[in-house]
């Protein structure tokens, strides 16, 4: 049976990801970390551990002494707090995936997930169906990262056999968590304010089209993904992912047709240019031809879950 470590748990994607995880192996067979203490009440369906991803010794004493078999490792500086503390993203970001993988390559662990982003493209990459092999220029700290993780995962593939596996996801967006400190955040702020009946002042500018990606299809990405056989898995740097592509106009008119009296203004920040240096579109083929990825929500679906569902997980108050 797999024993399978999370790393960086609470986050946007990592609290939903565990759970689906536990739903599938166990409650026994899943660990979930991550250093916020206060994000144990997150995780009653399986356990937790606190854990500083830098602490290498608590980290492989925990590989060890758990007979860890898979560890996804899901801890990093997102991109617009990475621009505000650039040292600290880089080191964080490429420090604690080298950790990761070199314990995979020492204790021959069956699989290792990490994520990519589409923030390893740049200014200079084609912006419309941004291809998998691409010219890749990134000018974020994030993205940089990104980048040479991708590499670094590649590398111990080819030099040590290490069967580490990624998506470059496009911006998500969820009902169960809070923003975490992304570009793409805004699309998931925007429906807590219609709720609230809020007006929403958005960060990027009416047209800024942007590649997004429901949370159930990343789930679903990743866990296909994770599944696939290890022969069918031909992109050992990180796999093209798409959903959707949209602008914040077009969010905006997707929640007005259940909330025709909200409001939106628009007042671009530094994470305009973040924004300017992304794709407007993915072409995902590899994934699709390579392990069978199709997502299944596209805007005005998303726009009516969420709607739905996220008072549950955040009650309003108006």
């Amino acid at each position: 049976m797999e024993k399978i470590l999370v790393i960086g748990a609470a986050g946007q994607l990592g609290s939903e990801l565990t759970k689906s995880l536990t739903d599938r192996h166990g409650q026994e067979q899943v660990i979930a970390t991550d250093l916020n203490e206060q994000a144990k009440s997150k995780f009653d369906f399986c356990r937790f551990e606190v854990l500083d991803v830098m602490d290498q010794e608590r980290l492989r004493k925990l590989v060890k002494e758990e007979k860890i078999t898979q560890i996804y490792h899901l801890a990093a500086v997102l991109s617009a707090t990475g621009e505000q503390k650039p040292l600290f993203a880089w080191k964080l970001n490429m420090d604690s995936l080298m950790g990761v993988l070199e314990l995979a390559r020492e204790f021959k662990l069956n699989k290792v997930y990490w994520p990519s982003s589409i923030a390893v493209f740049g200014p200079n990459t084609p912006k419309v169906n941004t291809p998998q092999f691409v010219v890749k220029e990134p000018n974020t700290v994030y993205g940089i990262s990104k980048q040479a993780g991708e590499q670094w995962c590649q590398y111990y593939f080819e030099k040590y056999g290490v069967d580490v596996r990624s998506l470059r996801y496009p911006g998500l967006i969820g009902y169960k968590s809070l923003p975490g400190g992304g570009t793409t955040d805004y699309a998931v702020d925007i429906y807590h304010k219609a709720l609230a009946g809020e007006k929403f002042t958005c960060f990027l500018k009416e047209d800024s089209s942007l590649p997004m990606m429901y949370m159930p299809d990343a789930i679903k990405a990743t866990l296909d993904l994770m599944e696939a056989p290890k022969e069918s898995i031909k992109v050992r740097s990180s796999y093209n992912l798409a959903g959707m592509s949209f602008t914040p106009k077009e969010i905006f008119e997707s929640i007005r047709k259940h909330y025709p009296d909200f409001e939106i203004e628009y007042q671009p920040d530094f994470r305009q240019k973040i924004a300017d240096s992304w794709p407007d579109s993915i072409d995902d083929s590899e994934a699709r031809k390579d392990w069978g990825w199709r997502p299944e929500y596209d805007l005005d679906q998303m726009t009516q879950d969420i709607l739905a569902n996220l008072p549950a997980f955040f009650p309003i108050e108006k």
